[in-house]
This record gives structure tokens, C-alpha cells and sequence, in this order.
């Protein structure tokens, strides 16, 4: 059925999207510099697997399609990979300057949209990239002028191979989102993911179980699980170019977690580029009504 839909519905969602996985975040650096990446990497499989079937398999009516399913599997597997890398990242990275290095991610998608997925690259799209970029530029200056010790380069280094397994994300997500429900589409995610981390246990050992952290792991699941189920409602309404540029409203939640949670500093360069990412996500937000794609929009 065709519908008509605004495009800022999509829009809203995206950021809500990003604001709830931001806190996601904040509570993985707490629980990565506890328990280890592996740990909570696992464990948190476990739980995103049991809450995701407990929402979608009651009310499934039927399997997708072996397509669908690739899709799925595909995402899945560079979800992981990014996932690893990025919160390997945070663990040595101050959390804002963690999230200021992965815009290089929908600034990639946003070129590579017209050319995968056919989309046509609006202006104010571009404008606002440039400006949200720009922002990144003078945090990234303001964090140069600190010293770096040698484990932060290799947790700067993860973030940006993360980042640029996003920029595919972004892409899939897309993809995904137009041949799938959002509870479809977080639950075969958290089967995939906790198959791999299962076929990666001779290699890692079996992690402890974390008695005292237990409840921040169920958290981080709920958090999770909830900003899938988010960036899916919002990417079966909006073009993936048009999207990407929420990712930048990441960097206000992370300067303010950073600084409440783990007291990291706040910079003037960090304010400076905060006020240039807000403009450019209010400069890409105003769009017209667009008329999608037959495609069955989850409600």
C-alpha cells in the first residue's frame, strides 16, 4: 500500500535512536573497563537474544525469505565486527572524542547512498554533513592539543575501523528496514550475533559470569535492543542520506555522559563544534513530504 509520510517522523526517530544508544554507550565503557570487552560483549548477546525473541517471536506470522534472511546475515556480521572494535575503542578513548571519530561514518554512507541505493542526494543533506563536519573538525583540533598515550592511539585507531563498518551499516540499515519489521529485523540480528561470539568461545574461553554488573548488562540490552527496534522504524521511512546526518546529535549525549559518568573534561573546542553539529542537523531536518516506496511500513 502506498502511504504519504513526513520524512521529520523518520527523522525524530533517528535521534531518538541515537540519544538512547548514546546512553548505551556510557554504560558499555562502565561495564568494558570492569569486565572486559569479551565479557560483556557476550553476555550481552545472551540477553539482547532473549529479549528480542521474547518481543518478536509471539507475534511473528511468518519466516522471511532466504533474501531477506542474507540480509540479516550480512548486517549481522559487520554489526559485530563494528560493535567490537567501537566499545575496544571507549574502553581508552574519552567517550566524546570516541563519537566526534566516528563521523567520518554517515559522511561516507551519504556519498555512497546515490551510488547503492539510488538516492538522490538533497542539498541541504550535503550542507548540513558539511557543517556537522566542520564541528568535528575543531573538536578534533581541541582533543591534538592534549597528550596521547600509546593506548589511546590504539583505541582511536579501533574507533575508525568501526566508523567505517558503520558507514556500511548506515547503507543496510536501509536496505534492511524496507524489507523488514523492526522486530524481525533486532531479533535475527541478536541470533547471528550471539552465533558468532558462541563459534568464538574456544578461542576466548567462556567469560565469567558478572555477578555484581549483571543488572548494567541487562540494561545495556534494553538500551540496545530499543534503539534497533528505533533506527528501524525511522529507516523504513526516510533515505539513508537523509538519516545519516542524526548520528551528529551523538556527540551532545556523549560530551554530557562523558562528563557525568567518567568526569571527562569538556573542552571550549568541544562546545564550539557541539553548536556546528546541531546546526547541521537542523539544516538537514527541513525536507519536504516525500511519497516512499510500496512497502508494508511497520506501525
Amino acid at each position: 500500500m502506498r502511504r504519504v509520510t513526513h520524512p521529520v517522523q523518520g527523522f525524530l526517530a533517528a535521534l531518538g535512536a541515537v540519544a538512547v544508544l548514546s546512553i548505551m554507550d556510557a554504560v558499555m565503557k562502565h561495564l568494558v573497563l570492569v569486565i572486559g570487552i569479551f565479557g560483556v560483549s557476550v553476555w550481552r548477546a545472551v540477553a539482547n537474544l532473549l529479549l528480542s525473541g521474547a518481543l518478536y517471536l509471539p507475534r511473528r506470522k511468518r519466516w522471511p525469505t532466504r533474501r531477506t534472511l542474507w540480509i540479516h546475515l550480512v548486517r549481522s556480521v559487520v554489526v559485530t565486527i563494528m560493535a567490537v572494535l567501537f566499545f575496544w575503542g571507549i574502553g581508552r578513548v574519552p567517550l566524546a572524542q570516541s563519537i566526534a571519530l566516528t563521523f567520518i561514518a554517515p559522511l561516507i554512507a551519504m556519498l555512497l547512498a546515490p551510488l547503492f541505493l539510488g538516492e538522490k542526494l538533497a542539498r541541504r543533506s550535503i550542507g548540513g554533513a558539511v557543517a556537522a563536519f566542520a564541528g568535528v573538525i575543531v573538536i578534533v583540533v581541541g582533543q591534538a592539543r592534549a597528550q596521547v598515550r600509546p593506548d589511546v592511539l590504539l583505541g582511536i585507531a579501533a574507533i575508525l575501523g568501526s566508523a567505517v563498518c558503520y558507514s556500511g551499516n548506515i547503507l543496510m540499515m536501509r536496505w534492511q528496514a524496507l524489507a523488514a519489521k523492526p522486530l524481525e529485523i533486532n531479533f535475527f540480528q541478536s541470533v547471528v550475533v550471539l552465533l558468532l561470539w558462541t563459534a568464538a568461545l574456544p578461542l576466548i574461553g567462556i567469560p565469567h559470569w558478572p555477578a555484581g554488573q549483571i543488572g548494567w548488562v541487562i540494561v545495556a540490552s534494553i538500551l540496545s535492543t530499543t534503539g534497533g527496534l528505533l533506527f528501524a522504524w525511522a529507516y523504513a521511512r526516510g533515505e539513508a542520506s537523509y538519516l545519516a546526518v542524526t548520528e551528529y546529535s551523538a556527540f551532545l549525549w556523549a560530551s554530557a555522559l562523558g562528563w557525568l559518568v567518567f568526569r571527562e573534561r569538556v573542552s571550549l573546542y568541544t562546545l564550539a563544534g557541539a553548536v556546528l553539529i546541531v546546526g547541521g542537523c537542523l539544516m538537514a531536518a527541513r525536507r519536504k513530504t516525500l511519497v516512499p516506496p510500496e512497502i508494508d511500513v511497520a506501525a
